[in-house]
């Protein structure tokens, strides 16, 4: 009797529209198209073990799914955050029940990278048997996060963000098929899809959410005014630790190397923008100066450093207008590694050598005893010599040839640089010095 009264949820917009088969999935045309592997693969009529790795919301699930519909299979999902390997051994009891009846099971471990590697191996035998066939979703690199006898096993699958165009398919699909009575005007699909940042699942929410505030105001014409006051729109997808987070820091780095200051302000600002930790910006900046500038511009190594000192003192967000002028002025000083390549040089030559002893002459001799056993004797006092310099001296220790690991570049001062030590050559020939 109480089933009458039974209440089914409705289902959240973006599982109503969750695709029933490959032809409805948008995007990922370089895995789907005629052609392209995953249609392969799914054509083949043989699932195999499979790694789906891309950001979120890009339909990882929805094509784990679809492979458990296409070949006809019973369908397991885990989600890497809430279970351990007890769940994977009831997971694989019921794998044994399927199997019993003739049914073969997909295993689906969401965000695999969060087992750790205890768990991950906990699965390899089941993989291995073949009772089951396992597809693992990241939003991390799987190279990284996943054992290698795992991978070893499974086929990478790189999954991409939607594109702007493919998000707007999305969108007439959701009008089409629940939201037919908004009428959205361009404005503001192009808001809600700039919003969405690639992401379908976060602009079906967006839709659902839009959908639900104009209910409530009693309307029905969604313009870009009624979506930034009526939703909280937060900010872009940003990946504080993984792939996104690295290769957007590597992408402000060599902007700033390839002295492009609008490229470098625009990564800058997108970091800031998705919430990473302005301090270790801050951290990179000076680090930038010191390894692509270095002598060429000392001043930038100074701005670098007050700058970051300046967010410390004003914090976010007036503080990182200092971040944003000290890339600028890194972007367009004179560069030079130079003086990082002499220093890693130098480490890798002292590390393969022996230990030398520091030449007699250069020795500190604080003691009589010291004094009376040569420390420091004939020791040419610099400032007592012509120029202030002792031509012809030697300061490495016997045996050790003059590299010259350090090599200044035809930029900035480095110019003046490499005219003083070509000068100091001169003299040290002069005086006889090979």
């Amino acid at each position: 009797m109480s089933d009458l009264f039974k209440v089914e949820p409705t289902p959240p917009l973006a599982e109503a529209l969750r695709p029933k088969t490959l032809d409805e999935v948008i995007g990922q045309s370089h895995l789907l198209g005629s052609g392209k592997p995953l249609r392969l693969a799914f054509e083949s009529g043989k699932p195999h073990s499979m790694i789906l790795w891309g950001p979120p919301g890009v339909g990882k699930t929805t094509l784990a799914r679809l492979t458990a519909t296409a070949f006809k299979c019973e369908f397991i999902a885990l989600s890497a955050v809430f279970s351990g390997v007890k769940d994977i051994r009831a997971a694989m009891e019921q794998a044994e029940q399927n199997l019993s009846m003739g049914k073969h099971t997909i295993l689906f471990v969401d965000e695999i990278h969060r087992f750790n590697k205890s768990q991950q191996d906990a699965l390899l035998p089941y993989a291995e048997s073949g009772l089951v066939t396992f597809i693992g979703a990241t939003t991390e690199n799987p190279s990284f996060e996943v054992n290698s006898a795992l991978l070893s096993r499974a086929q990478v699958y790189v999954l991409k963000s939607l594109t702007e165009d493919e998000l707007k398919q999305l969108v007439a699909i959701a009008q089409d098929k629940a939201l037919s009575h908004l009428h959205l005007e361009d404005a503001a699909i192009d808001t809600l899809v700039g919003y969405a940042d690639g992401d379908a699942r976060r602009l079906l929410n967006l839709l659902e959410q839009t959908s639900t505030a104009a209910k409530a105001a009693g309307t029905t014409q969604i313009t870009p005014e009624f979506i930034q006051n009526a939703l909280t729109l937060n900010a872009r997808r940003f990946d504080k630790g993984g792939d996104n987070f690295y290769d957007q820091i590597s992408a402000l780095h060599k902007s700033v190397r390839g002295s492009n200051p609008d490229a470098a302000l625009y990564w800058l600002c997108r970091m800031l923008d998705g919430g990473a930790d302005a301090r270790y910006l801050s951290r990179r900046i000076v680090r930038m100066a010191w390894e692509d500038i270095g002598l060429a511009d000392p001043r930038a190594i100074q701005l670098a450093n007050d700058a970051a000192t300046t967010y410390e003192r004003l914090g976010s967000p007036e503080g990182e207008l200092a971040l944003g002028q000290a890339v600028i002025y890194l972007a367009i000083a004179a560069k030079s590694n130079a003086g990082y390549n002499a220093f890693n040089q130098a480490m890798a030559f002292v590390k393969q050598d022996k230990s030398r002893e520091v030449p007699v002459h250069l020795r500190n001799a604080p003691t009589k005893l010291m004094k009376e056993l040569g420390y420091g004797h004939e020791y040419r006092y610099a400032h007592d010599e012509p120029n202030a310099y002792a031509a012809g001296e030697t300061y490495l220790p016997d045996g050790i040839e003059e590299h010259g690991w350090y090599q200044p570049v035809p930029r900035g001062l480095e110019i003046k640089i490499a005219e003083k030590l070509a000068l100091l050559k001169k003299w040290d020939e002069e005086a006889g010095k090979e």
